[in-house]
């Protein structure tokens, strides 16, 4: 039975491993999640033909040389029971307590909900992994050294399931393990995941990195040894150790950069660690001294942590031959600290600084992770939020206070109000950056002081969501407009069933008590107001929904006299935001006829009667509304204007002035040259309506300069 032997050895070897800093008892209820593990496991076998067991025991092993605590390492070693066998998760906590059950929970599946696609279950099964990890950070460490694991065992799975885990590793759970400041566990998912997506680049990468390395170790091995020295001649003990940067972190930089790997300078990397935090700023003087700094790249992540609690000098700089260095300097602590992350909470002794640093950074984490969740509106969006959020290459900013911020690279103001706080965010107006006012959408760069105005009566803008990265903003954004989106289609929703109950001549007071409700019921709508927004959205044809709840009503026979006729057009007020909208095809103004189509999803499209898009419409006549514009609207519309002008000089200059002479915004001016001799501008204004139109039409028209002048239709 060579099977059991190996099995009895390697739960032996784990168990002499935890006795080095668990004790006794706690080892002995280790050995007993083993024994019961296995038995639940008992005849099933992984697709590489091994009994399932040593699955589970290779994860306990990786969260041992992590030293985990005896919870976590009974929870890794039971891992896939709910799962893959019979036992419940009642059955674990009687067995082995409550917290060993609930971390088992939370790295468990959803295998007993059928969901419509892989999409929506990897979706769902990870918006559940990582509710359970703001519970308790030890289920994302058992889920990442499920998958480390999986990834050093993937040549079993077929090629394509191979390529689908490595994908997902790499666009999900390498990004976590850094965010978690788990380098160690990070390097390895991405080398494997790379060599499983991409082998033949892998391979030919592999080749390349080994040549190079036969040409510079004994480069590597003089810079170790001079570094060394000259911090003895300082009067300062610490290590250097020379290594090669991974594979899949040069794979990136070739591509991201377009380079050749020829071009690739910095293959290796040096680390200094000493005792004390002075000392690493008293080695970085060593090093300046010993080689040239490079300007502009000097990082300090001692005094600014990365989001995820990692601290370190970095610098670079020019070493032998001309070649690029990349030098870190930390403490011994620090370093621990760098491999481990936040699993570091369990390396030290309670109140211990730099452990304590990187648990209070990934606690803030998931916070925002809670206020992300909270404001999806499914776990696919979520999931798609936090692939954003999961890319953190920080900025850091100041509050006018003086507190430092940690952002994302690219990361604008708006950014930085709802990092303050989701109010701050939904009432920003405009911002300050070094004491002067810039666009909300100016990329925001380290060391810059940030200032936000905002307005109680402000709103988020919809446009944000096209220059915002962070996730919390970006969540926060469509949370917002979405119920916004809501309330609007419902209003606009009762006023169009409004209109379709008049068209058979009656009113909302003729629907009989409780006929909207059990409409609502009957469609599977959570309320009335659910099902006047499905009509306002376009989902559900108003005249149909009018008939069904006056069904069996008495209609009067004698035509109602009054101002409120039958069949009078839906009113178009210009205030009814995202559920009514205007064809960029045609633009139309107040003082233009018009016509409305039921758009699916997006309630009411406005079209000017003479539209072409009208005509292709044409066959869908249960779509139209006849609509009309409400008396003395106050809101702007957008229309485009043709300008065709002589070429002299300062003409834009004199159109664009009496444009705003005739209280008017312009929102973008495009020019084409038609010929030496003259110009086209295209201008897209802001007016109130059409005769606000013509007399700027008929400004611009009276100058010597302007040949031709026409509103655009598409």
């Amino acid at each position: 039975m060579p099977g059991v032997c190996s099995m009895t050895f390697q739960i032996s070897d784990l168990c002499d491993l935890l006795a080095e800093y668990l004790d006794p008892s706690q080892v002995a209820e280790i050995y007993r999640a083993y024994l019961f593990g296995a038995e639940a496991h008992e005849g099933q076998r992984r697709r590489s033909g091994e009994p399932y067991i040593f699955h589970p025991l290779e994860v306990a092993r990786i969260l041992a040389m992590m030293r985990l605590d005896h919870h976590s390492i009974a929870a890794a070693l039971l891992h896939d029971v709910i799962e893959d066998t019979g036992t419940t998760k009642e059955q674990l906590a009687a067995e082995f307590g409550q917290q060993v059950s609930e971390l088992v929970d939370g790295v468990s599946k959803l295998t007993q909900i059928r969901f419509e696609s892989r999409a929506e279950a990897q979706a769902e099964n990870f918006r559940k992994m990582l509710m359970a990890m703001i519970r308790d950070i030890r289920v994302i460490l058992i889920k990442l050294a499920d998958r480390l694991h999986n990834m050093r065992t993937l040549s079993a799975m077929p090629p394509e399931k191979r390529r689908l885990i490595a994908h997902e590793t790499l666009e999900i759970f390498a990004p976590i393990a850094q965010r978690l400041g788990i380098n160690d566990i990070r390097l390895e998912l991405e080398d494997l995941g790379f060599a499983a997506l991409y082998p033949l680049r892998h391979r030919v990468l592999a080749d390349r990195v080994r040549k190079a390395r036969r040409d510079r170790s004994a480069t590597t091995e003089k810079i170790e040894t001079a570094i060394h020295q000259r911090l003895t001649e300082e009067g300062m003990a610490g290590r250097v150790v020379g290594r090669e940067k991974h594979l899949y972190s040069i794979y990136q930089k070739m591509r991201s950069k377009g380079f050749a790997f020829a071009n690739v300078r910095d293959l290796y990397a040096f680390r200094v660690m000493v005792d004390r935090v002075d000392t690493c700023y008293r080695a970085l003087g060593v090093v300046h001294n010993l080689y040239r700094p490079v300007p502009g790249r000097f990082k300090d992540y001692i005094a600014m942590p990365k989001a995820n609690g990692y601290q370190s000098l970095h610098t670079t700089v020019i070493g032998p031959h001309g070649a690029h260095l990349e030098i870190q300097i930390r403490t011994e602590d620090m370093a621990r600290v760098a491999d481990v992350g936040i699993a570091a909470h369990w390396l030290y002794k309670s109140g211990e600084i730099a452990a304590n640093h990187a648990e209070k950074k990934v606690r803030a984490w998931l916070r925002g992770l809670l206020e992300i969740q909270r404001s999806a509106g499914n776990p696919a969006e979520f999931l798609e939020h936090m692939k954003i959020d999961l890319f953190p290459d920080e900025v850091y900013v100041f509050t006018p206070k003086g507190r430092i911020m940690e952002l994302p690279r690219g990361s604008t103001p708006v950014d930085f109000a709802y990092a303050v706080h989701t109010n701050v965010g939904n009432q920003c107006v405009s911002a300050k950056i070094d004491h002067q006012f810039a666009p909300l959408r100016t990329p925001l760069m380290s060391g810059q002081q940030v200032e936000i105005i905002v307005s109680q009566v402000a709103q988020p803008n919809p446009n944000w969501l096209n220059f915002v990265v962070t996730a919390k903003a970006r969540s926060n954004i469509c949370h917002y407009l979405k119920n916004l989106k809501q309330d609007e289609a419902s209003t606009l929703g009762r006023r169009m069933l409004e209109k379709a109950v008049g068209d058979l001549s009656l009113t909302m007071s003729d629907i009989p008590p409780g006929g909207m409700a059990a409409m609502a019921k009957e469609l599977h709508l959570e309320s009335e107001d659910m099902l006047l927004a499905s009509i306002g959205l376009g989902k559900r044809p108003s005249v149909l929904v009018a008939r069904r709840l006056t069904q069996g009503i008495v209609r009067c026979e004698v035509p109602i006299v009054s101002q409120e006729a039958p069949f009078q057009p839906l009113i178009i007020r210009g205030t009814e935001g995202m559920v009514v909208t205007y064809g960029k095809c045609c633009r139309p103004i107040p003082g233009d006829p018009i016509m409305g189509f039921i758009s699916t999803g997006r309630g009411i499209v406005v079209h000017t009667s003479t539209c072409k898009t009208v005509a292709s419409y044409r066959n869908h006549p249960e779509r139209w509304v006849d609509v009309t514009w409400e008396e003395g609207i106050e809101k702007l519309f957008s229309v485009e204007i043709k300008v065709a002008v002589l070429n002299r000089r300062g003409v834009l200059a004199t159109i664009a002035t009496n444009i705003a002479d005739f209280e008017s915004n312009i929102e973008n001016i495009n020019m084409e040259d038609r010929d030496g001799q003259s110009s086209t501008l295209h201008f897209t204004l802001l007016v109130r309506d059409r005769t606000h139109l013509a007399r700027i039409m008929r400004r611009v028209r009276s100058f010597p300069e302007v040949l031709r002048i026409s509103r655009m239709r598409r």
